[in-house]
């Protein structure tokens, strides 16, 4: 696959086809990108429950046609109940059942913020139609997710809630092919169109959403949920050649994606997928997983000024000069693994969105309540149980986000939106696509082109550099002889991420990208 969509009407990309036609009946319907982008996310938690879910939380980044860029985080804090004592001589958070279940869901919250900024014109029950009508009736499930749930239904089945019967209703995992039906979470995103978004924290749902938590034993009270708000922080950005590229602030590791690019861009590199251009890529990775690892986390308990960092380019210049052109850093850091879906609109006024929304694991906790179908999260299962420091868990604690939205300005005018799911892997694959595209490679191809992996994700332990089988094996030698560990995997593995693209040219000309690693498409007019 390396023809790239264009179009002038409106745009969308998503890692599930349906999910894409839901944004663009909103874009035809007269809605514009922030709209579209709520039903791409409404419909990716029906048809993509093992990836995502109104029960996770989400990032966006929004590029105005005016030329301003903002975020929203619809981002739960850690409930007032989930302290140590709660775990008691517990070493870590189980990442499965109701005690990994420990933070707000922020998702519904973050739709509500952004629709809020965009002048909206179209009501909840369009923007949700497509999602409610997916739930009630079904949907086909995908090879991918029916390999997701095979693997995980043991750990999975056992876990307080309906997760068996919702997943499982024929009490066996669903294979591909065979129709999954979710009534109960269509009653829950019919009443967010009736009683509104809101009524997910302090209204009649919220009660019923509180009530299913505490019988599942979650430490999330009403209170917590009431006590949510999304939040619009500054994003993060810097520069790179003719570009100002964008990103979320923490506690997303949006920094991470904006060092890599930034370390990159004062190495000179030219060429594109040479030793130089991978090599660069992954050693600027180390560089910035260090200091990620090290301070990115909730911003009131971090001590490093993101954004200083950033705009200081004698310490960039310094961390720059770390990078070795010809060997490679020894790498044993563990990295934090999750699954996501990015997801991308634009409309023909010029509004560009780039969004991300998550359970972190695959189904989240584990736990779905059994009134409202809700799959919840575990973002909060990477807290650390100590006092204090990195990400030490406390209640009113916004864990660390390994999800993070990119967005690009061009100089002459273009605005780039880009991202992926992957856990580990959204920054490096961020960096893929956007310096190929930006060295001249088309859209498209820079998405299907062999990726690679430094760490895990899906839940893998290794922490070797990962590179599909696609690669010249001459390169691959290279990267082996400079110091690399480096593991050779199948083409087109979903290791690498559902990634995506649009851009919007200055005359109003759109170009989409989807991930063949998929089950995605890019929808237009």
């Amino acid at each position: 696959m390396l023809h790239t969509a264009s179009s002038l009407g409106g745009m969308v990309t998503a890692p599930h086809h349906l999910a894409a036609q839901a944004g663009l009946g909103v874009l035809r319907d007269g809605g514009n990108a922030v709209e579209a982008a709520v039903a791409v996310a409404a419909s990716l938690a029906v048809v993509y429950p093992h990836m995502t879910g109104i029960g996770g939380d989400g990032f966006w980044l929004i590029a105005e046609p005016d030329g301003r860029t903002h975020s929203v985080h619809g981002c739960g804090a850690a409930a007032a109940r989930a302290d140590l004592t709660l775990y008691g001589n517990r070493t870590s958070i189980p990442w499965r059942g109701p005690l990994a279940a420990n933070t707000v869901a922020g998702t519904v919250s973050g739709w509500e913020t952004a629709l809020a900024t965009s002048g909206t014109t179209l009501s909840l029950e369009r923007l949700l139609a497509d999602a409610i009508r997916h739930a009630e009736n079904g949907v086909v499930v995908t090879a991918g997710g029916a390999a997701v749930a095979a693997v995980k239904g043991p750990e999975l089945r056992s876990q307080p809630g309906a997760y068996a019967k919702t997943f499982e209703p024929a009490g066996k995992p669903l294979r591909a092919g065979e129709v999954l039906r979710q009534p109960r979470m269509a009653e829950t995103l019919r009443r967010l169109t009736l009683e509104g978004l809101d009524a997910f924290y302090r209204g009649d749902l919220a009660v019923d959403i509180a009530e299913d938590l505490a019988e599942v034993g979650s430490p999330v009270s009403q209170n917590d949920l009431a006590a949510h708000r999304a939040e619009r922080p500054a994003p993060l950005h810097a520069t790179m050649g003719g570009a100002r590229l964008f990103n979320t602030a923490p506690p997303t590791q949006g920094l991470a994606s904006l060092l890599i690019l930034a370390l990159f861009d004062r190495l000179d590199v030219e060429e594109v997928e040479g030793f130089a251009h991978l090599h660069g890529l992954v050693e600027a990775t180390k560089q910035a997983f260090l200091i990620r690892d090290a301070h990115v986390g909730d911003v009131a308990h971090m001590t490093l000024d993101a954004q200083a960092l950033l705009a200081d380019a004698a310490r960039l210049d310094e961390l720059a000069a770390r990078i070795d052109s010809r060997s490679a850093l020894p790498w044993p850091q563990p990295s934090p693994p999750g699954d996501t879906c990015w997801f991308a609109a634009a409309d023909a006024e010029g509004r560009v969105v780039s969004a991300i929304q998550s359970t972190y694991f695959e189904f989240g906790s584990g736990v779905v309540l059994p009134r409202t179908g809700i799959t919840w999260q575990n973002r909060g299962s990477c807290f650390r149980l100590a006092e204090d420091g990195w990400n030490a868990l406390k209640p009113g604690r916004k864990p660390f986000h390994t999800l993070n939205p990119a967005l690009a300005r061009f100089d002459d005018g273009r605005v780039m939106a880009y991202g992926t799911m992957g856990g580990e892997g959204q920054p490096q694959t961020q960096a893929a696509i956007f310096t190929r595209y930006a060295l001249g490679v088309g859209l498209q191809e820079a998405v299907t082109r062999p990726r690679w992996l430094l760490g895990r994700t899906w839940g893998e332990e290794s922490t070797s550099l990962k590179v599909e089988s696609r690669f010249d094996p001459v390169l691959v030698l290279a990267l082996r002889d400079a110091g690399h560990q480096v593991e050779v995997l199948e083409p087109f593995t979903s290791v690498m991420g559902h990634a995506g693209a649009i851009v919007r040219h200055p005359g109003g000309v759109l170009e989409g990208a989807t991930d063949p690693r998929s089950d995605g498409a890019v929808a237009a007019w």
